[in-house]
């Protein structure tokens, strides 16, 4: 424990505004970074929900410390910690090609909530180190998780297809490529004309480049659409 930071342990008025502001500044160096990536949950999000939870962390103190209600102290921080569940789960979607969406907003909030309560605490060695490693995870280990991605040797690809038959020779095009289809999902959906929409799960693909699968079988007649998922 740094004792730099002793004065802020203390339930005074200037700890409790350094708290805040603490818990506002936190909030709002994770908000920013999902802002500018245009996510459901922005800046102005994290900051209320790290700021809330420094409230709650102050409020249970206040009852304990000032009021002498003898109660536990780390039930309202518990409720935070349970409860934000409920508005990460707001943050995920799943697309029409089946991807998952917002799970990194979603965690980004919980953990934005987890630093308000330090911040209430007035544990700030914790809640500055906490933001800076989210920080990192959200803006410089991306590159390493799509370096990772990028030769795995698995993928799921989405197709759409006009013709119930074309699968046979999308089949036979990725087979073409050496790879291995580990799994395959077929569905129809009607949107005013005849539409086919598969999920092809491919295996031992190292060494061969995502984009010369998806480029062959855009090149395929019928075939409407092709993405990675």
């Amino acid at each position: 424990m740094l004792h730099v930071f002793d004065f802020m342990r203390e339930m005074t008025t200037l700890s409790v505004v350094l708290r805040m502001l603490l818990a506002f500044l936190c909030g709002g160096v994770i908000g920013l970074e999902r802002e500018y990536k245009h996510r459901p949950a922005g800046f102005r999000t994290h900051i209320l929900i790290c700021l809330g939870a420094a409230m709650t962390t102050l409020t249970s103190q206040y009852l304990y410390l000032t009021m002498q209600m003898y109660t536990d102290v780390a039930r309202l921080g518990a409720q935070v910690i349970a409860g934000i569940g409920f508005i990460g789960a707001g943050t995920i979607v799943v697309t029409r090609q089946r991807r998952v969406k917002g799970l990194t907003t979603a965690a980004g909030m919980w953990t934005s909530a987890i630093i308000g309560l330090a911040c209430g605490a007035g544990y700030v060695e914790c809640a500055i180190f906490a933001t800076l490693l989210v920080m990192a995870a959200e803006m410089l280990l991306i590159r390493l998780e799509y370096r990772v991605a990028s030769g795995a040797r698995e993928m799921n690809i989405y197709v759409e297809y006009t013709e119930a038959d074309r699968m046979t020779e999308i089949l036979q095009g990725l087979r073409a490529e050496k790879v291995r289809i580990t799994n395959l999902e077929i569905s129809r959906r009607v949107e005013g004309d005849r539409r086919y929409s598969a999920v092809v799960s491919l295996g031992n693909l190292r060494g061969i480049p995502a984009e010369r699968l998806l480029s062959r079988l855009e090149a395929m007649d019928d075939v409407l659409l092709v993405e990675e998922m």
